[in-house]
């Protein structure tokens, strides 16, 4: 069976990219989601027509209708990946084909139409292109890359819409934490869900961050740097943060990390992480895990270290959770040894200077 052809994407490129002195300047201390490069990919969807227009124009404002459909019942999915320098100096993406599997399942849960493999990944390909001088030196440094698609049709009705706007715009970044991969604080949220059984959880759409954000607020206010959200059923089982995974590590080499029920977003960098502990020799198991469970394994010793991961942050070690109830540490509070094992694993594979067994990396030029 012949593999599917990618779309013809059509170059436009922008009239007034920036300056290489002007690049310079924002790539030396690029942050994280504020530098933006000159190119964008657009491909319109039309019911009937299918996805057509495919283009790599200048990134510009998106022209919108107020009745826009996204604007009120909400149908908006998205991804994050980066972009990576090599050791060798070429540009190589990681698992980029986990991200379009990802994308196509939020598009379902949804109601949209799925976009083809070939063409996410021929967007991802041709921005990364188009851009590659837009990636930062230096370590950490990368181009993320966020595809997203909503609802274009201009109408009000509670139905799917029949237009749709896939896009992917791409942001220089340096590390996701100031200061380096330090261990966080957490705030374990009891007066919120993160989602439901049933719900959005396992997509990852704009709704359910929407609704993380009062937690967040709350954790900021505690003197945390991100909140974790237990299950919403029981408020008993831990789940993930705003935006990672979390991970336990467990005294005798037992790893546990709570499992995907359908209200936790499958990240790839868990999945990753997943597969390169079994690797090390780690005894990883996909269970629940609550809340006073890790309490009271954090302060009998049982527990070792506790860490977050994901595309932006990578992996992060827990060193204090807080909540209404009082506070407890995993071990010395700092960053553990797996924890920056796990971390040096994974980063070492996506930049090139480790072997790739599993065949991850995906280099472009």
């Amino acid at each position: 069976m012949t593999a599917p052809q990618a779309p013809e994407f059509n170059i436009h490129p922008n009239p007034d990219p920036a300056s290489d002195d002007a690049r310079a300047k924002l790539l030396a201390d690029p942050g994280f989601g504020t530098v933006f490069t000159d190119h964008m990919a657009v491909v319109n969807y039309t019911e009937g027509k299918g996805w057509h227009n495919a283009r790599i124009e200048a990134r510009a404002p998106i022209q919108m209708d107020p009745a826009s459909s996204v604007l009120h019942y909400a149908q908006e999915i998205f991804e994050g990946m980066k972009a990576y320098k090599q050791e060798d100096g070429s540009t190589a993406l990681f698992r980029p084909e986990a991200n379009a599997q990802r994308f196509q399942a939020s598009a379902q849960r949804m109601a949209m139409p799925e976009l083809p493999e070939e063409i996410f990944l021929e967007s991802i390909r041709r921005i990364v292109e188009t851009d590659r001088s837009w990636i930062p030196p230096g370590e950490g440094g990368a181009l993320y890359l966020r595809p997203f698609m909503f609802a274009s049709e201009v109408f009000l009705g509670v139905r799917p819409a029949k237009e749709y706007l896939y896009m992917v715009i791409a942001s220089s970044v340096g590390s996701y934490f100031k200061g380096g991969a330090k261990a966080v604080t957490i705030w374990a949220s009891q007066d919120y869900s993160r989602a439901a059984p049933g719900g959005t959880g396992a997509a990852k759409c704009g709704g359910n961050y929407a609704a993380s954000l009062p937690a967040q607020a709350q954790a900021i206010a505690n003197g945390c740097d991100q909140v974790v959200f237990l299950d919403a059923a029981n408020r008993k089982w831990v789940e993930e943060l705003g935006g990672m995974n979390l991970f336990f590590v467990m005294d005798g080499g037992r790893i546990i990390t709570p499992p995907l029920t359908g209200t936790i977003l499958p990240g790839i960098t868990r999945d990753s992480i997943i597969a390169l502990a079994r690797g090390e020799g780690y005894d990883v198991h996909e269970e629940p895990y609550s809340f006073d469970q890790w309490r009271d394994d954090a302060e009998s010793g049982e527990l070792l270290e506790t860490f977050a991961c994901g595309t932006a942050a990578v992996v992060t070690g827990v060193g204090t959770v807080k909540s209404t109830d009082g506070e407890f540490t995993i071990g010395s509070g700092s960053t553990g040894q797996v924890t920056q094992k796990m971390r040096s694993r994974l980063v070492d594979i996506q930049r090139g200077r480790a072997p790739d067994p599993h065949g991850w990396v995906q280099k472009l030029f």
